[in-house]
């Protein structure tokens, strides 16, 4: 199982410097692309969860990412701890 990036193809940084789309930031980008564990993965998709809970936006973002989880059969709701 290959735990997919939050990104949802979005990529324009126009909510204080995170992503419209995902709320990640570039920084935050270029570090998931560098984990390697699934572990390190499933702790970052929580720490994207919580911050966009936290910004209180981006409730279209769990129905996009679960469709990218799906294509993986990977169920969404296993990720989030």
């Amino acid at each position: 199982m290959k735990i997919p990036s939050p990104c949802i193809d979005v990529c324009k940084y126009k909510f204080k410097h995170h992503c419209i789309g995902c709320s990640m930031t570039k920084n935050q980008k270029k570090l998931f692309k560098k984990l390697k564990s699934n572990y390190n993965k499933k702790k970052f998709i929580n720490l994207i969860y919580n911050q966009q809970k936290a910004f209180g936006k981006f409730k279209h973002w769990e129905k996009i990412y679960q469709k990218k989880c799906d294509k993986k059969d990977i169920n969404f709701k296993n990720l989030i701890i």
